[in-house]
C-alpha cells in the first residue's frame, strides 16, 4: 500500500515537471517569435523608407533635367538666327551708285540755275566756290571707293587719280594761257579746274562705284 502511494506521488511530480517544462518552452517560443518579428519588421521598414527616398531623388533629378531641357529649348527659340548673305548690305551698296548720280545731277542743276556775277571778280569768286564744292564731293566719292574696292583695284585707281590731277592742272594752265596777261586768265584757270573736277566725279561713280 505504501509503495503504491510512493509511485502515485512520483507520477504526479513527473506530470508537474512536464507541464512546467512545456510552459517554459511556450514562453521561449513566444519570445523568439516576437524577436523574429522585430528583426523582420525593422529591415522591411528601413528598406521601404530608403526606397522611397531614392525614388524622390530620382524624381527630383528628372525634374531638374526637364527644367534644364526647357531652358535650352527656350534659349534656342528666343535666340534669333542670323542668316548669312543678308540682302540689306547688298541693297544699300546697290543703291549707293544711283544715290550719288542723283546727287551729282542736283549739284550740276544748281550750278546752271545759280545767279551769274556781273563782274570778273564776282565770276571768279563763283568759280572758286564751284571748284571747292566739286572737289569736296570728289574726295567723298574717293573715300567710298576705298571701302568698296579691293587693295589691288584701289592701288590702280590711286595711280590713275594722281595722273588725273596732273592732267587737270595742266589743262587748266594751257587754257588760261590763251588769256595770258588779261583779266580773265585766272578766271579761265579756276573755271577749267571746276569743270574737270565735276566730270571726274561722274567718271568715278559711273566706272568704279558699286
Amino acid at each position: 500500500m505504501k509503495n503504491n502511494r510512493m509511485l502515485l506521488l512520483a507520477a504526479n511530480t513527473l506530470v508537474i515537471v512536464i507541464l512546467l517544462g512545456g510552459c517554459a518552452n511556450a514562453t521561449d517560443s513566444s519570445t523568439e517569435l516576437d524577436n523574429l518579428s522585430q528583426k523582420n519588421n525593422t529591415p522591411i521598414d528601413t528598406a521601404y523608407s530608403s526606397s522611397k527616398a531614392d525614388s524622390t531623388d530620382i524624381t527630383s533629378n528628372i525634374d531638374t533635367m526637364d527644367t534644364d531641357n526647357n531652358k535650352v529649348e527656350s534659349k534656342s527659340n528666343d535666340d534669333p538666327v542670323k542668316e548669312e548673305g543678308s540682302s540689306t548690305d547688298a541693297n544699300t551698296t546697290g543703291s549707293l551708285k544711283e544715290e550719288y548720280l542723283k546727287k551729282l545731277n542736283e549739284m550740276e542743276e544748281a550750278d546752271r540755275n545759280g545767279e551769274v556775277g556781273t563782274t570778273i571778280a564776282e565770276l571768279e569768286e563763283q568759280e572758286f566756290e564751284r571748284y571747292n564744292k566739286w572737289d569736296e564731293e570728289l574726295n567723298q566719292i574717293y573715300a567710298v571707293l576705298q571701302e568698296q574696292l579691293s587693295r589691288e583695284e584701289m592701288n590702280q585707281l590711286r595711280e590713275k587719280q594722281r595722273n588725273w590731277i596732273s592732267y587737270r592742272d595742266q589743262e587748266a594752265k594751257e587754257l588760261s594761257l590763251k588769256y595770258k596777261g588779261g583779266s580773265t586768265e585766272s578766271l579761265e584757270y579756276v573755271a577749267t579746274q571746276a569743270s574737270l573736277t565735276r566730270e571726274r566725279c561722274y567718271e568715278l561713280v559711273a566706272n568704279y562705284m558699286k
